[in-house]
């Protein structure tokens, strides 16, 4: 007996951050639309559910990487991780998004034909899935870019030499007990500055050990200008007031860091030596790099730096020769002991949630596309994509993909059209990197990642009033866009 395939008008793969937001936007905005949401593990949130490590917050304020439709209440400016899981739950509760989500249904391959004008997708057999084929006329990835099975950790010579316990905060044990324990955390980046102070507060010393240092900027944990507008406005009125604040000012602070680096770098450095004391050897938080050429880190309330102060916590900058059976070992010959190693070293980029797709047949190589408006791919008929921001909140770009794409089925719902490509016209303009960013992982993944072009519609920028205009009001037709 054949089994009918279902065949949705949308299906958005990934029910974290954006495709919860996805899901709303497109249930309001194309009401007639059938979706579902697929998610391939047994729980909302993505990242937020992911990662369980001690202290895990967001390194972006609340009042934008919250979502636009539905304010972020919490007087915490900079959030837990708990609480933000339990923000996007909340949310998707709300507004029924959560009736709508398939748990473990993982997307192994999604193959576009041109005869049937939808994508089949290969779901992963799993004992809750009772359809391992669905179809759709539309293919909407929000599953992140990141590698959501393991994180991303160097050969280190010697690890197996060591005695103690080596942990990814990607795969953290919640039964670690460091009470009392030598930590050391490899790494100086988001996670590295969670972890640090976070550890601190139970075990007996904690060191940064990271080879080249970060940007550090301690901000408050609670936004006293938001929560006096709060007060002051209505809810909506005060949330859309301190979300545009926000933007702006964090798009003065990333341009005046392309502009004036030199003045940046002496600020954000004064501020630490200020909490720090002068006696603290600011090399340890002096880059070789621009402010900005990678993410900045920031710290609530300066709780890095009061570990360090402390004496709980210690920054070594320095290369590591090779592990030891008590700690490492570094090229400087100093060796640090310690009972946990914990390897906050980075993610690894992996496109589409690690699916593959074809074309007619013909397998898709994300690194020979170019991406129009930062959320489509060349030659992918009827589909489209969610990366946010390097240089600011993630859900700020996600939101404006999705308002992008319910325009879109709606311009095509008017005009009859069933499919829409995105043709680039490599006579017209040339190819760059996808992302000017000099972040490690990024870098890793360079020959994996589709290219920009050098001109509009075809240039990623890093800029949410640029894609504003951009992704909310320029017409939906135009020379690019190939309609049938």
């Amino acid at each position: 007996m054949k089994t009918t395939i279902p065949v949705y008008d949308v299906l958005i793969v990934g029910a974290g951050i954006s495709g919860i937001g996805a899901a709303y936007h497109l249930q309001r905005d194309c009401p007639k639309k059938s979706f579902a949401v697929l998610e391939g593990r047994d729980s909302v949130g993505g990242t937020w559910d992911l990662f369980r490590y001690p202290g895990i917050r967001s390194d972006s304020d609340m009042y934008t990487l919250g979502f636009s439709f539905n304010p972020w209440k919490n007087p915490k400016a900079i959030a837990v991780g708990p609480a933000i899981l339990q923000y996007i739950k909340d949310t998707a509760a709300q507004f029924g998004i959560d009736k709508k989500i398939k748990f473990n249904h993982k997307v192994k391959d999604a193959s576009w034909s041109d005869a049937e004008r939808c994508w089949t997708l290969t779901i992963q057999e799993h004992e809750s899935v009772q359809q391992t084929k669905l179809k759709c006329k539309f293919l909407f990835m929000c599953s992140g870019y990141y590698d959501y099975d393991n994180g991303y950790t160097p050969d280190f010579p010697g690890i197996e030499d060591y005695k103690g316990k080596v942990i990814h905060p990607q795969k953290w044990d919640e039964d670690l007990d460091y009470t009392h324990k030598k930590v050391i955390i490899i790494g100086s980046g988001a996670t590295a500055v969670t972890l640090v102070p976070e550890m601190a507060k139970k075990a007996e010393k904690v060191y940064m050990l990271q080879r080249t240092p970060t940007y550090v900027v301690s901000l408050p944990g609670e936004d006293r200008i938001a929560l006096s507008l709060r007060k002051k406005l209505p809810e909506e009125t005060a949330y859309q007031v301190i979300r545009w604040t926000n933007i702006l000012l964090s798009m003065g602070f990333y341009n005046a860091a392309r502009q004036f680096p030199d003045a940046i770098k002496n600020f954000i450095q004064k501020r630490i030596q200020q909490q720090l004391g002068q006696d603290f050897d600011i090399r340890h938080f002096d880059p070789p790099y621009k402010p900005w050429d990678q993410r900045l880190c920031v710290v609530p309330n300066g709780d890095l730096f009061k570990a360090i102060k402390k004496g709980k916590a210690e920054v070594v900058t320095d290369h590591i020769d090779h592990f030891t059976e008590k700690g490492i070992l570094l090229k400087s010959g100093q060796e640090l002991e310690a009972d946990i190693i914990v390897t906050a070293t980075g993610l690894k980029i992996q496109l589409l949630g690690g699916m593959t797709a074809h074309i007619n047949g013909r397998k898709i190589k994300s690194s020979d596309a170019h991406c129009y408006k930062g959320l489509m791919m060349s030659d992918a008929p009827n589909f489209a994509f969610i990366v946010g921001y390097t240089n600011s909140s993630w859900t700020l770009k996600a939101d404006l993909s999705s308002q992008y794409v319910t325009r879109l089925l709606n311009y095509m719902d008017k005009k009859h059209y069933e499919v829409c490509t995105p043709r680039f016209k490599s006579d017209k303009m040339q190819s760059r990197p996808l992302l000017d960013f000099d972040a490690g992982y990024v870098k890793r993944a360079f020959d994996e990642l589709p290219k920009q072009g050098d001109k509009m519609p075809w240039m990623v920028y890093q800029n949410y009033i640029v894609d504003a205009l951009s992704l909310k009001f320029s017409p939906i037709h135009d020379s690019y866009l190939e309609y049938k």
